[in-house]
């Protein structure tokens, strides 16, 4: 036990327990009816599943989902491809301060390194995002793509999967917005110059499950998560609202996993919530997944959607810039900080 690095030792009430329970309520949504409607209207079933999945459990499976099977195995296989490579080769497209895009193994959640790697590109690019955290500072910069050139093909699977996965955010989002009364296409022109990124994550065996885990504790701030979990091996954790107990998600073959984000908590002025979760290793298996953050302009500034206020529920979050929070965040994966990194809440109007 001596030799295992303290960078990665969770705090005694932040380790995980190698029996949670395992989530059988987590709701699976079909989205053929989506595909096969001739008017493009949604059933008002599929609508309240999603308006329940979402307020209920903030975490949801898609099935039916309309990404052809073909990509999602080419990205899996790319993946694996990927991390398979020496670290010499891995660390040609090594992230750092500058460059949030390509490879890291030494990434941070809440000032704790997590027991895995990442390989991070963006959907549009480049990617137009601020250049500092700094409110006064008008500056922008450019996010950029590395691509490993010594695997010819992982650059077009990485490609054509994210296409497929805006597509499907897209969808998604429209189903959102019905389930909140609002028009379908209320939330398309927030995502004119998406900051939307992919996500190849690799979780090796670890010495010490007990201690340690792939991604600690969080919720993710953008609008959606959708995630592909690997079909053999689990390892996400969802904390339950109802009694805020950790519970494992199984996963669902040919599914993806969506979670509401941060955006989308304070858009719908808290109708929806997002939840924390988290990823386990254990001492045997490898697992790898491959998540796609749906994610605005950086000029989106975020608050409750006007058409959700009203006398009886007043806005419960003061407006901030997108732009300046992902920097804010970007920032946090690098640099240990002496706070926790910065969360919807800061922006929540106190009662």
């Amino acid at each position: 036990m001596d030799d295992f690095d303290q960078a990665f030792i969770q705090a005694p009430e932040h380790r995980p327990k190698l029996s949670d329970a395992e989530a059988d309520g987590i709701p699976t949504v079909d989205l053929s009816p989506i595909f096969n409607s001739p008017d493009g209207t949604f059933p008002d079933d599929l609508v309240r599943q999603i308006a329940s999945a979402s307020a209920d459990w903030g975490f949801f499976f898609v099935v039916n989902h309309g990404v052809p099977p073909e990509k999602q195995r080419r990205i899996e296989a790319a993946a694996r491809e990927f991390f398979g490579q020496s670290l010499e080769e891995k660390r040609k497209v090594r992230r750092d301060e500058g460059v949030v895009t390509g490879y890291s193994n030494t990434e941070l959640t809440k000032n704790v390194r997590d027991w895995k790697e990442v390989f991070d590109f963006v959907v549009a690019d480049p990617t137009v995002v601020p250049a500092s955290p700094e409110p006064d500072d008008d500056q922008l910069a450019k996010w950029t793509n590395r691509w490993p050139e010594y695997l010819p093909e992982f650059r077009k699977a990485c490609e054509e999967y994210v296409e497929e996965l805006e597509k499907l955010g897209h969808k998604l989002m429209e189903l959102l917005a019905v389930s909140l009364g609002l028009p379908a296409e209320r939330f398309r022109d927030y995502f004119k110059e998406t900051t939307s990124f992919g996500r190849l994550n690799h979780y090796p065996p670890c010495p010490s499950p007990e201690l340690a885990l792939g991604v600690g504790r969080h919720k993710d701030p953008g609008v959606l998560t959708v995630l592909a979990q690997d079909d053999d091996v689990e390892g996400l954790e969802v904390k339950r609202k109802r009694d805020g107990e950790w519970i494992r998600v199984k996963p669902v073959p040919d599914s993806y996993v969506v979670n509401v984000g941060e955006i989308t908590q304070a858009w719908s002025n808290e109708r929806y919530e997002s939840v924390e979760h988290r990823a386990m290793v254990n001492h045997k298996r490898e697992r790898y997944s491959i998540a796609f953050f749906f994610n605005p302009s950086h000029s989106t500034i975020v608050e409750p959607l006007k058409e959700l206020i009203d006398p009886e529920n007043p806005p419960k979050y003061k407006s901030y810039s997108w732009g300046k929070y992902l920097s804010n965040r970007m920032l946090s994966n690098f640099k240990k900080l002496n706070v926790d990194n910065i969360q919807v809440s800061h922006f929540k109007i106190s009662n």
